[in-house]
């Protein structure tokens, strides 16, 4: 097995991640470009496009090579889903980007509410 795709080891007290704990990380890039077309749906060209427009910006390999996480193929797999509904590329990227950014705004206020002590909020 290549460096490149070795997991770190794990170390009692070291402070480094244990391998389990990469799996569950939703921003861990383990995928290939080509597992991540596979598990979306879509063409590697499809990826690089939504990397063009800047929504899911892979991280790379010592070698060069695309990672995507698991978070940027749930963005991929929405932009796919736009797209086969007749959406541009760049328009569906810049819906994904506000729908993210609302989304973080609403959990932004939802605690802003509850650390208020809100009553509405208090029942969420």
């Amino acid at each position: 097995m290549s460096s490149e795709n070795r997991l770190p080891e794990s170390r009692p007290g070291d402070g480094r991640t244990d391998a389990g704990d990469l799996l569950d990380d939703d921003d861990f890039p383990a995928y290939t470009m080509g597992r991540a077309a596979e598990l979306v749906g879509a063409t590697p060209g499809f990826l690089r496009a939504l990397g063009e427009a800047r929504l899911i910006v892979p991280s790379r390999s010592e070698g060069g090579h695309r990672r995507y996480s698991r978070h940027q193929l749930r963005l991929a797999v929405r932009a796919r889903e736009l797209v086969d509904q007749g959406t541009p590329i760049e328009a569906a990227c810049r819906i994904i980007g506000l729908e993210d950014r609302l989304a973080d705004v609403e959990r932004a206020n939802r605690e802003l509410r509850r650390s208020a002590g809100d009553p509405e909020e208090s029942g969420t």
